[in-house]
């Protein structure tokens, strides 16, 4: 038996408000649209994780999601420049991550990270 993918199902009243954040900012192509679901994915491979955490590291609050880019310095010039509301500045951290939480539209925290 081998798990093939983990989804996080975040709630919100309108899912078609997520295409600005998820689509626009992070390159994610809507490829489910059901009106009360929105699935948003890439092309890409990736191993499922799930980690269970009592803070974020560096004194920050456990964030909702994490999200690895190959690009951070664009993705978080792309955060400033839509105005998102970044709530840990980019920083790299002493775990061999580069990162900055920013809140989505439905309030998230969300941890977008790029190894070093």
């Amino acid at each position: 038996m081998s798990v093939l993918r983990i989804v996080p199902n975040l709630a919100a009243a309108d899912p078609g408000a997520a295409a600005a954040f998820y689509r626009d900012l992070l390159d994610l192509e809507i490829v489910m649209d059901h009106g009360w679901i929105v699935t948003f994915s890439c092309n890409s491979a990736t191993t499922p994780q799930v980690s269970i955490a009592s803070e974020g590291g560096s004194g920050t609050p456990v964030p909702d999601l994490s999200i690895e880019v190959d690009n951070i310095d664009l993705i978080y010039q792309r955060a400033k420049s839509q105005r998102l509301d970044i709530l840990y500045e980019l920083t790299d951290e002493p775990w061999g991550v580069r990162r900055f939480y920013v809140r989505d539209p439905f309030g998230k925290v969300v941890n977008i990270l790029s190894h070093q």
